[in-house]
C-alpha cells in the first residue's frame, strides 16, 4: 500500500486489493498512523488480512499499542496482525523526541511486554512483567477489556541484520525482509539461517517469512523501463542509511553506501540514483512485464519464502488483467500478500 493515499481513499483502495485476490494488505507508517490507516481498511473489507507493516514501536506505550492491536483484532473478527519496528536512532531521537535504547533488546521486551498484556486481557490474571526497559505490574479490572474471542493478534517483526533476525526467529510469529535486503542471496545466506538457529534454540518454528522486495514490474515493457528508473532512485535514497547495506556487502559493493551516505551529507539528494548501477539493480530487484511475473517470482523466490508482496497496479482500470497475474503467482505456491 501507498504511504501516500489520502485517509479518504483507503476504504475504496482496500475493497479494490481484496477484490483483485490479494491476501494482505500491508500498511506502513511514514505520514499517516499505521493504526489509523489498519482501521480504515478493516472496516471497508470482509475477508482481507491488514497487517501493520510496520508501526513504531518505540514512539508508543505498548500498553497503547495492546489496546489498539486487540480491539482492531475483535471488530475485524481477528483479520488484523500487528508488524513491528524500531526505525533508526536519528528518526526516534530528532522526528520524534522519544528515547533511544539498544534496538533489539527494547523490542524484544517489546514484544514480551505485549504477550503478557493480551495475557491479561484474556485471562484476568494479574499483570506483571518486568525488564530492563518496560515495566508492567498495574491493570485493574476497570481497565482491562476482557476476552474477545479472535485471541491475540500475530506479531510481525521486520529488519535487516543478525540480531533482528535472531529476535525474529525467537519471538515473532512472522517476519518481513526490508525492501533493500530481500533479495534470494540475502535470504538463503544471512536472515533464513538466523531465523532457523534461533527458532531452533527456542523450541518453536521458525516464523512466516514475507519476502518485502521491489518488483520492477508493469503492463508493458515501456511501463519496466519506467518502474526500472523509478527504483533507481528509491535505492539511492535507501542505500545512503547504513542499517541498510548488508545486501551491498554480501555482493561486493560496500563502498557504494558509503558514496550515497557522503552525498546526502553535501544536499545532493537528486543525484543518488546516478550511484545506483544496471548491474545493482539487476541483482537486487526482480524484473518482467505482467506476463512473465509469475515465473519472475518463482525463479527469485521458490522454497525461500512463504509470500511475496506485489505491487498494486496504478491504474483501477488493469485491475481485472492484474488479478489474472495474482492467479498465476498464486499457482505456483507463492501467495501474494
Amino acid at each position: 500500500m501507498s504511504d501516500r493515499i489520502a485517509l479518504t481513499d483507503v476504504a475504496a483502495y482496500a475493497q479494490r486489493v481484496e477484490a483483485m485476490g490479494y491476501d494482505t494488505l500491508h500498511v506502513p507508517e511514514t505520514i499517516h498512523d499505521g493504526m489509523m490507516v489498519s482501521l480504515l481498511a478493516l472496516a471497508a473489507t470482509t475477508r482481507l488480512r491488514v497487517t501493520s507493516s510496520v508501526v513504531l514501536a518505540f514512539v508508543r506505550s505498548p500498553m497503547l499499542v495492546a489496546y489498539t492491536a486487540w480491539d482492531l483484532a475483535l471488530m475485524s473478527g481477528g483479520r488484523f496482525e500487528l508488524g513491528l519496528g524500531s526505525q533508526i536512532k536519528q528518526n526516534i531521537e530528532g522526528r520524534y523526541s522519544m528515547p533511544w535504547s539498544d534496538p533489539v533488546s527494547r523490542m524484544r521486551e517489546y514484544v514480551e511486554s505485549l504477550r503478557a498484556i493480551w495475557h491479561t486481557f484474556a485471562t484476568g490474571e494479574p499483570l506483571h512483567y518486568e525488564g530492563e526497559h518496560y515495566r508492567f505490574t498495574r491493570l485493574q479490572p476497570f481497565f482491562n477489556p476482557g476476552d474477545h474471542g479472535p485471541g491475540a493478534p500475530h506479531i510481525w517483526l521486520g529488519g535487516v541484520n543478525e540480531k533482528i533476525c535472531s529476535l525474529g526467529g525467537s519471538h515473532a510469529d512472522g517476519f518481513v525482509t526490508h525492501p533493500t535486503n530481500s533479495n534470494p542471496r540475502y535470504l538463503a545466506e544471512f536472515c533464513l539461517p538466523r531465523l532457523d538457529a534461533a527458532a531452533a534454540e527456542a523450541g518453536r518454528a521458525r516464523p512466516r517469512v514475507i519476502t518485502g522486495s521491489m518488483f520492477v514490474t508493469g503492463r508493458t515493457n515501456a511501463d519496466v523501463v519506467a518502474s526500472r528508473e523509478h527504483h533507481r532512485g528509491i535505492l539511492g535514497f535507501l542505500y545512503s542509511t547504513p542499517a541498510y547495506r548488508r545486501s551491498l556487502e554480501l555482493n561486493g559493493w560496500g563502498d557504494l553506501g558509503e558514496r550515497l551516505q557522503r552525498m546526502t551529507r553535501e544536499g545532493s539528494w537528486d543525484q543518488l540514483s546516478t550511484l545506483i548501477t544496471d548491474e545493482v539493480l539487476d541483482v537486487l530487484v526482480p524484473q518482467s512485464a505482467w506476463a512473465d511475473l509469475a515465473s519472475t517470482v518463482d525463479e527469485w523466490f521458490a522454497g525461500l519464502v512463504d509470500g511475496v508482496m506485489l505491487p498494486v497496479p496504478t491504474d483501477p482500470a488493469d485491475d481485472d488483467e492484474f488479478a489474472e497475474v495474482i492467479r498465476a503467482v498464486r499457482s505456483r505456491g507463492a501467495a501474494p500478500i
